[in-house]
Parts: structure tokens; C-alpha cells; sequence
């Protein structure tokens, strides 16, 4: 019955946060000067009347109450409005960037949870070997270096200078980059986990029994970083939103990273809150459901 009330709660949490998240992009998007007609106008060279009926026609004129009132009812029948650019329901546009985002979030992930744990596992099971340096090194990385950061010396050094790779629609440069980064958060907090699990009785029991320290780590230690790995797959996957957007940008993938991009330039307000109201209930899902995950495998946060 707890456990019930727990997860309504969290739930409530959820719908409010989407909501406060609704009405900030709204607000947000429209202080801006200018709008998607003022865009139009200047590269289809509107005349003031056409401009004015368009905006009419738009229901942009109508005031900012009405305007997000309009389009919370929408949005709770499941119609996210049209792209005031493209001329076509937002949802669409969704739907077809949605499979590149995913599979660069996706690859990236694997990537970074790969690198991370046999990093830490090696690093645990040799602990004077380069693995430990090299532990500090993806941390720190990670920590200082921003992946768009990371992204513009690829494309100036592999792109420009050697002629290796393409630009445009370059998707291993992206995958790697995002990789190392999700690496560095996951491979620090593991390995402390590591050693730390490495101390414990039941550990001191198996050294004395004769196992060997491989067995010890993967067989005994390992499957207790469970909770760990789960909440720091969480995070990484929330703080991931940011990077992946920008690399899909910078290396011009036609991902919700660049769906965001165009309808932000071209002042595209429906397009931008059903883009903003599907990352920010992303987030919460990919929480919530970590949330439900972690109390599964291990009930103690109940108590």
C-alpha cells in the first residue's frame, strides 16, 4: 500500500513538472521578438496585409491566455498542432526524426556502458595497471571537455584537415564522442563502488576459499553495482538530451536535434512546445521508470 502511494506520488510530481515545463516554453518562445510570420515574410517577401492575415489566420493574434489554452486542450486530445513552416502536425515531424535520435542515444549509451564498466572491472582486477589513470582520465574528460566542444575538433581535424570522414551525416564521429563522455560519468562512481564491495566480509571469505580475484569480481562484486549502474544509466541518459541534440546539429542528422534547431530559427512556436513537451516527458519516464526499476532489485529507499 506504500509502495502505491509512493509511485502516485512520483506520479503527481510527473504531471506537474510537464505542466510547469508547458507553460515556461510557452512563455518562453514568445518573448522573443519576432514570430513565424515575420520569418516567412522575410524570405517569401509578404506584403504587411498578407502578414497580418496570415498571423490572423495562425491565431497568433489572439492572446497569450487563449493561446495556451487552446493548445493545452490540443495537446491533452493528443493533437500537438501543426508546424506553422512545414504546414504539417507536429506529431509527424516527431515521429520520423525520432528513430535517428534513438539510434545515436541508444549506440551511445551502449558504447559509453561498455567502455565504463570493463574500464572500472579492469581497473579493480589490476589496481597498479594504466587502467587506473585511465579511470581518472574518462572522469575528468567528461567532467571538462563539453561534447560540442568535442565535436567541432573532430569535424576541424577528421572532417577538414585529413578529409577522413564526411560532415554531413557523420554518424560514428558523434556515437564515439557521446560515448567517452557517458563513459566518464559511469566509470569513476563504479570503480570506487567496486572497491569499496571489494572489502566486504563475504568478499574476505571467497579470497579465503581459494577463488580467483576474476571470479571474486564478476561473479560476486559485480552483480552488487547493480543499483549503481541502473541510476547512473538514468542519469547519463537524462543529461544525454543536450549532447545528442547538439552533435546532430553540428554533424547535420536528421534527428529531433535538428528538428529543435529549425523550428527554434524559424520561429516555429507549435513545433517547438510539441518538441520540448516530448524530451521534458522523456526525462520523466526514463526516471520514473529507473525509479521503479531501483525499487525492485533493491526495496531498502522504501524504509
Amino acid at each position: 500500500m506504500m509502495a502505491v502511494a509512493t509511485y502516485l506520488s512520483h506520479l503527481g510530481r510527473s504531471v506537474l513538472l510537464i505542466a510547469a515545463v508547458s507553460i515556461l516554453v510557452f512563455l518562453m518562445v514568445r518573448v522573443v521578438p519576432g514570430d513565424a510570420v515575420d520569418v516567412l515574410a522575410i524570405q517569401g517577401g509578404l506584403t504587411q496585409e498578407q502578414s497580418e492575415a496570415m498571423r490572423e489566420d495562425l491565431g497568433l493574434t489572439a492572446s497569450w491566455l487563449e493561446q495556451y489554452r487552446n493548445w493545452l486542450l490540443g495537446a491533452l486530445r493528443g493533437d500537438l498542432g501543426s508546424s506553422l513552416r512545414y504546414r504539417v502536425p507536429a506529431a509527424d515531424l516527431l515521429v520520423n526524426a525520432l528513430p535517428v535520435t534513438m539510434a545515436l542515444a541508444g549506440a551511445s549509451v551502449l558504447l559509453g556502458l561498455v567502455l565504463g564498466v570493463v574500464t572500472a572491472l579492469l581497473a579493480t582486477l589490476w589496481p597498479r595497471s594504466v587502467f587506473v589513470p585511465l579511470v581518472d582520465v574518462l572522469n575528468i574528460w567528461s567532467i571538462a571537455v563539453p561534447t560540442f566542444c568535442s565535436g567541432l575538433l573532430a569535424v576541424l581535424v577528421f572532417s577538414l584537415w585529413l578529409g577522413w570522414l564526411p560532415v554531413i551525416g557523420n554518424f560514428i564521429v558523434p556515437i564515439v564522442i557521446l560515448g567517452v563522455d557517458a563513459a566518464g560519468q559511469i566509470v569513476k562512481p563504479l570503480h570506487e563502488e567496486l572497491k569499496e564491495l571489494g572489502t566486504a566480509p563475504h568478499i574476505r571469505t571467497a579470497r579465503a576459499k581459494g577463488l580467483s580475484p576474476a571470479r571474486i569480481l564478476l561473479a560476486h562484486i559485480l552483480p552488487s553495482t547493480a543499483p549503481l549502474l541502473l541510476a547512473m544509466i538514468s542519469v547519463v541518459s537524462a543529461s544525454f538530451i543536450g549532447g545528442v541534440l547538439t552533435m546532430e546539429v553540428l554533424f547535420g542528422l536528421p534527428g529531433i536535434g535538428s528538428l529543435t534547431f529549425n523550428s527554434i530559427s524559424g520561429r516555429d512556436y507549435p513545433l517547438i512546445q510539441a518538441v520540448v513537451l516530448f524530451l521534458a516527458i522523456a526525462v520523466i519516464l526514463i526516471n520514473f521508470a529507473t525509479d521503479l526499476v531501483l525499487r525492485l532489485i533493491d526495496p531498502r529507499p522504501e524504509h
